[in-house]
């Protein structure tokens, strides 16, 4: 057990930490996948290789730990005022971005996320989930379809909003 561990923890922990921005979670989501891995060790088959198995119970434990982390986010947010500056947008379409990402079906999360977000190639997603880099392709391109549409009221926010600039210059040069 202990040269699985040293062989594959640089890689796994790796993995959870490129998608766990938080260190002190990740450290903890990293032991989780470790405690996951073994216990599901007398179930691997050897169908695939042991480094992508355990990589692909990474990513799944990974990901369920952020959407816990999210929902338990949410509900202790509606128990608190959120103040955002009117002058900082970020937050709000950081927040857009997330929840648009959640609603996403779980296979085309995870390829939007391991590729858009972590940089994976197509090939290594295929690998590690077990489809093929086609399926990987396409769940990103519905994924991002999907962002795109759950996301498309910010894009008419910003073009809807006045150019206070442009008026005035418009004004002045008639």
């Amino acid at each position: 057990m202990r040269s699985l561990w040293s062989r594959h923890a640089p890689r796994l922990d790796a993995v959870v930490r490129r998608l766990v921005a938080d260190p002190d979670l990740a450290a903890d989501v990293a032991q989780e996948v470790w405690i996951q891995i073994f216990r599901a060790l007398p179930g691997f088959r050897g169908d695939a290789r042991f480094g992508t198995w355990a990589h692909r119970i990474a990513v799944n434990a990974t990901l369920n730990a952020l959407r816990r982390q999210r929902r338990l986010s949410e509900s202790s947010l509606e128990d608190e005022a959120v103040v955002v500056e009117a002058d900082d947008e970020a937050p709000f379409v950081m927040a857009s971005i997330e929840e648009a990402a959640a609603r996403l079906a779980p296979g085309a999360r995870t390829v939007f996320i391991l590729h858009d977000v972590e940089g994976y190639t197509h090939e290594e997603i295929a690998e590690s989930l077990g489809i093929t880099a086609g399926g990987s392709k396409s769940q990103l391109f519905k994924a991002r379809a999907k962002l795109r549409r759950l996301l498309a009221h910010l894009i008419e926010d910003r073009r809807g909003a006045p150019d206070t600039d442009a008026e005035s210059h418009a004004s002045t040069s008639v």
